[in-house]
This record gives C-alpha cells, structure tokens and sequence, in this order.
C-alpha cells in the first residue's frame, strides 16, 4: 500500500504499552494500517512524539508518551527530481522543474517527498554524521497543484541578491492559467487588497486590511467554456492568482476550493491548473540576465488538446505583457 487515507490522530501511551516500539504501538493501536505501512509513515515525517516529528521507529515509548500522526492521503514513497527535472544549476543556483501535487515545504504529514527535501538530496551534500545541510534559500513557494519553475539559492553568496530580487518585486514571473469562461478583458490588471479566511483558510479580496496584491493577464486563446491565460503576479500573495481569478469570475480549471470545474469539455483534472511557466531574473551573483521556462506537463497538453486550444511555445510573455522603461504596467502609463 502506497497511500492511506487521510487522518490525524491523538494517541497517548498507556501503562500496558509502555516499552513498545512506536511502530509496534501504532499497528496496535490503528489496527486497519500494517506495521509496514507504519514505518512508511514515521520515515516520511507524519508522527510526531511529544511535540517533535519523530522518524525513528525503534524509539521505546514511555507511559504517559504523547503520539500525534498526520497522514495527508498521498503517497508515502518519497519523491526525488531526476536530472530530468534541473533547469539550470550553477555553483549559486538551482532551477527545478516541479511536478504538481507536491509539496514545497515539509508539512506536519511529511518531511520526506516535499521540494526542499528532494533538492537535499539531489544536491547530495547532507552530512548524516553531523546532521549538516548544504546552504539552500528558499524565497519561492508554489501550491501544492501548481507546477513549473522554482528557483534556490545553494551558496551563501546568492542567498541575500536572490531573496531581494523576489522581496522587491525586480523579476518577473509568468504564469499559464486554464480557467473557466471569459476573463473581463482580452488583457488587463486585476488589483486588491488580500487577506486569508480563518473559517475556510482560503484567500480574499478584503475592503479593509489584508496586503495589496497586483495580477497582470492576457488571454491567449479561448475554445468553448475555458479560456488560456498568460498571468503575471507583480506581487506574490499566497493563492494571489487563484483569488484574482475566481474574483473575475474565471476560477481556474480543477480548483475546486476557489469554485472552479472539476472538469474541462468532459476531460477531469486533477488539482487546479496553473502552471509557472516562465521566471526572468538576474542571476545574484554575475547579474546575467537568466529566463528560465519549464515546458508543459502531460497534464496540460492532454487538456489542451482536447478541449481544442493550440499553445505555442515560442509567445513571449514579456512581449504580450509588457513593462514601460520606467518599470510601470503598460495600462498604468
């Protein structure tokens, strides 16, 4: 068994098992899960002993123990990127190409199978011994279910120059948005003020507080129901281009929080489809100009081909969406 079902779990040791192998004590107590399976879920990261995640499964358990578990309903085998998935690596730099439906960051379910992890163990510079690290920056965060290029820095001398290109707003980030009817406009900037909803934990356009977020757009084709968009967060809001979007009343395609189909002319998808196409940046250390873009996932082009919408890898995003000398959106001048 690959995956379980989701659950969170609050287990507390007993006079009777203590002294049992927490392995051993969670087969016993979730009876429906092979101790296997068990020692699948402690290696990836999603039992937590006494408030600290906890990946060793001999680990003898003493009454009174506090055992949590967070299984998210995916995969337990943990993901690593191929050669395949490197756009760009340099001695500073680090450039992926993430697939969809994983995560960034590790989560209380897993360390194991997030980005981060998987670029530790590319660049294959961990000391085990010693518990050391190899030097990643991580400024940039995509959904779970988005997909495309993500950028680290891997040397101390490119952390800070990276960092304040993404907190400055001095790159530009391309997106490719499927998303269901007609945007407002054939091109146009969609502005707000955003804020995160504690009943939902979803994004939204608030009237008073929140953080300004700006998001550019052109449609590229439209065939039917659905509609391609280019999108370029100016900002970089958390689910800024989820929200914009289905605020405009084009939610995109397979994102079923933010109340778009589960489906395009009949074809399901899986997870919203947003694809981080393009990043256009200065490289922190040479100042070279870098553009770094990720081709479509099969996902995408299985989509696209059915519902009858034609992409056309060489568009250039700066030229359908571009910038004045001074910096300003085109629409602001």
């Amino acid at each position: 068994m690959s995956n379980l079902n989701k659950r969170h779990l609050h287990l507390t040791v007993s006079q009777e098992t203590a002294g049992e192998r927490i392995d051993r004590f969670l087969a016993g107590a979730c009876p429906d899960i092979s101790r296997e399976c068990w020692k699948k879920v402690i290696a990836t990261g999603g039992v937590h002993l006494n408030g600290r995640r906890w990946r060793q499964c001999s680990t003898c358990l003493r009454q009174g123990d506090r055992v949590e578990v967070f299984i998210d309903g995916r995969p337990l085998e943990p993901w690593l990127p191929g050669a395949e998935r490197i756009l760009y690596r340099d001695r500073w730099l680090l450039a992926l190409d993430k697939p969809a439906g994983i995560d960034c960051q590790p989560t209380p379910a897993r360390f194991q199978g997030t980005v981060y992890q998987g670029v530790l163990d590319y660049l294959g510079r961990r000391d085990r011994r010693h518990g050391r690290k190899p030097d990643i920056g991580m400024v940039q965060r995509l959904d779970r279910d988005t997909s495309g290029v993500m950028v680290f820095s891997i040397h101390p001398q490119a952390h800070k120059g990276l960092t304040r290109q993404f907190t400055e707003h001095r790159l530009r980030k391309f997106y490719l948005a499927l998303v269901s009817g007609t945007m407002p406009d054939q091109a146009g900037v969609l502005r707000s003020n955003l804020a995160r909803s504690r009943a939902d934990n979803l994004v939204r356009s608030v009237s008073k507080g929140g953080r300004g977020a700006v998001t550019r757009y052109r449609v590229l084709a439209r065939e039917g129901e659905v509609s391609l968009v280019l999108v370029e967060p100016v900002t970089g809001r958390s689910h800024q281009i989820r929200a914009h979007c289905s605020e405009a009343g084009c939610p995109l395609v397979g994102d079923l929080p933010y109340g778009g189909p589960a489906a395009a002319a009949g074809v399901a998808v899986h997870g919203q489809l947003l694809h981080a196409w393009q990043l256009h940046l200065k490289h922190p250390v040479s100042l070279a100009d870098l553009r770094i873009r990720s081709g479509l996932p099969e996902q995408w082009t299985s989509v696209l081909s059915q519902v009858g919408i034609r992409f056309d890898q060489a568009w250039s995003p700066e030229q359908l969406l571009p910038f004045c000398e001074n910096g300003a959106c085109i629409e602001d001048c």
